[in-house]
């Protein structure tokens, strides 16, 4: 079986991964065998098609609004991931493992913020960029013609590396872009855009839109008042 080494760039990453809580926002905390907040909002909006529905649950895997984090630790990251088939149940995770993947996944939820308009961060995109690295990801090949972006390592590299290699994926079928994180102040919630033509600003027009909104409202007419007191 052949490997090819393969090294996502930065500048690839600012192109081509130029990726908030929607409808009903009441959440559903579950229980599991150790009892853990469980970040999961109700949506009225599908979530991403295919496998990139794995790398926004993993992005959605805090609720910033409510301070809700699933993986508080690195008992709940393993568990998280071991559930998603991304590690192994019986892996070892210390603080330094949960602190990687947590910085990880608010790179990625900034590069969600690319994709909603916002500039492309540069630290985001050095953090992406040495997980890519670490997981050594490398195009395999099997017996039937075709070919997979996959990790060499295994562990956490390779777990944080198949997240990477999902966001490749969708860069280069043209799903990426439509990955979007919500720009209002609280929420940052990663949601998919499936309007026409890309033009969802908001995970929920509902709540975050309307809040946005009242703010733009009170601030004009805070100014007109204002420039009316000082005619």
């Amino acid at each position: 079986m052949n490997l090819i080494p393969v090294i996502v760039t930065c500048q690839a990453l600012s192109l081509v991964f130029l990726l908030p809580i929607t409808g009903d926002r009441s959440k559903l905390v579950t229980m599991s065998p150790e009892p853990q907040p469980t970040a999961v909002v109700q949506s009225s909006r599908e979530p991403a098609p295919g496998e990139l529905a794995l790398l926004q649950r993993f992005v959605n895997s805090v609720d910033l609004e409510d301070g809700i984090e699933e993986l508080d630790s690195p008992a709940s990251l393993r568990r998280w991931l071991a559930e998603r088939d991304l590690i192994a149940r019986n892996a070892k995770l210390g603080e330094p493992d949960l602190r990687r993947a947590i910085e990880l996944r608010e790179a990625l939820r900034l590069l969600l913020h690319a994709n909603n308009g916002a500039p492309v961060d540069a630290d985001a995109l050095e953090t992406v960029n040495a997980a890519a690295r670490a997981s050594q990801l490398v195009v395999r090949f099997d017996g039937e013609g075709g070919a997979r972006l996959e990790p060499a390592r295994r562990g956490l590299d390779g777990a944080l590396g198949t997240l990477l290699a999902i966001a490749y994926r969708s860069m280069v079928d043209g799903t990426w872009e439509r990955l979007k994180a919500c720009p209002e102040e609280t929420c940052g919630w990663a949601f998919y855009d499936r309007s026409r033509n890309r033009s969802s600003t908001w995970c929920s027009m509902a709540v975050c839109g309307n809040r946005a909104k009242a703010r733009a409202f009170r601030r004009r007419h805070g100014a007109d008042r204002a420039g009316g007191a000082a005619s």
